[in-house]
């Protein structure tokens, strides 16, 4: 999967009553975006009933509140469509480090187990965008001046302005290095390698493509 090109995935993100599936935080809604060719094409949205309280902190943040996850389907029959819907795909994220961590619990709850790869929009970020005043997803869609509804700590809405970002950062390696269509196993490296590096990461990879 990692081969594939980085502008065809899927870019999600969680909504959750708190930090820690370890400490029994659940999922309480889920948004992700298709890209296809570097164009939005599909759509995932959904609440999920978590069976334990939301708290009042997460209400206030999210403006998920009890009484309407309690109208929405549980988290095991959101989750099994959700499989579906990411199932063959590579993953994005902002701060993907949370997001998967739920992202497995929730799907070893239904014993499912996700076999794609999983890349960060906020690590990639602090790569490319260097100049930027910090890499929160807000300030990114402001600097970058990025399609935005200014609505955010809303699934389908975070995942969105992340599906933009994470295309805003492919055009721009793709300008300043002269790299075609960077794969997605680059991008996943790219994550990963300290700043002093990039230059040789992205010149061994301008070789190949």
């Amino acid at each position: 999967m990692h081969s594939r090109a980085a502008d065809t995935l899927i870019v999600f993100d969680f909504e959750t009553t708190g930090l820690s599936p370890d400490m029994g935080d659940r999922s309480i809604e889920i948004g992700a975006v298709l890209i296809e060719h570097g164009q939005i094409t599909q759509r995932f949205q959904q609440l999920m009933n978590p069976g334990i309280r939301i708290p009042l902190f997460i209400e206030n943040l999210t403006g998920i509140t009890n009484p309407m996850v309690r109208e929405a389907r549980k988290n095991a029959e959101v989750m099994q469509d959700f499989f579906d819907f990411v199932d063959g795909h590579n993953l994005v994220a902002h701060n993907a480090s949370f997001d998967e961590r739920f992202l497995r619990a929730e799907f070893k709850r239904i014993k499912k187990n996700f076999n794609g790869g999983i890349a960060c929009s906020l690590l990639a970020s602090r790569r490319i965008f260097q100049q930027a005043p910090n890499h929160q997803l807000a300030t990114l869609a402001e600097y970058k001046n990025l399609p935005s509804e200014g609505i955010y700590h809303r699934a389908l809405a975070d995942a969105e302005v992340t599906a933009h970002l994470w295309l805003n950062l492919l055009a721009e390696l793709r300008d300043r290095n002269q790299l075609e269509s960077p794969s997605f196993g680059l991008m996943a490296q790219l994550c990963k390698t300290p700043k002093h590096q990039l230059a040789k990461l992205l010149n061994a990879a301008k070789q190949v493509s």
